[in-house]
């Protein structure tokens, strides 16, 4: 499997008071970051999610993913 760089300056997380009550989601959607990653603990593959919310893509997945990866709070200390 070749492994693929996201930007994740493209702030694929947002949160605000106005959609799903302040919750993190995904840029452009009403899909939580929760839901996402629920749905791959589920064991839904990438594939299966954006085929089962069509707001999705793969690209939105796997961005909001890295960008979850790269998030502070996981890095090394």
């Amino acid at each position: 499997m070749r492994l693929q760089y996201f930007d994740c300056m493209k702030n694929w997380i947002v949160a605000d008071p106005e959609h799903l009550g302040g919750s993190p989601r995904v840029r452009g959607t009403r899909i939580s970051v929760a839901l996402i990653l629920e749905s791959l603990a589920a064991g839904l593959s990438v594939a299966d999610i954006v085929d089962a919310y069509p707001s999705l893509t793969e690209e939105s997945v796997r961005g909001t993913l890295a960008e979850l990866a790269h998030q502070k709070e996981l890095q090394p200390v």
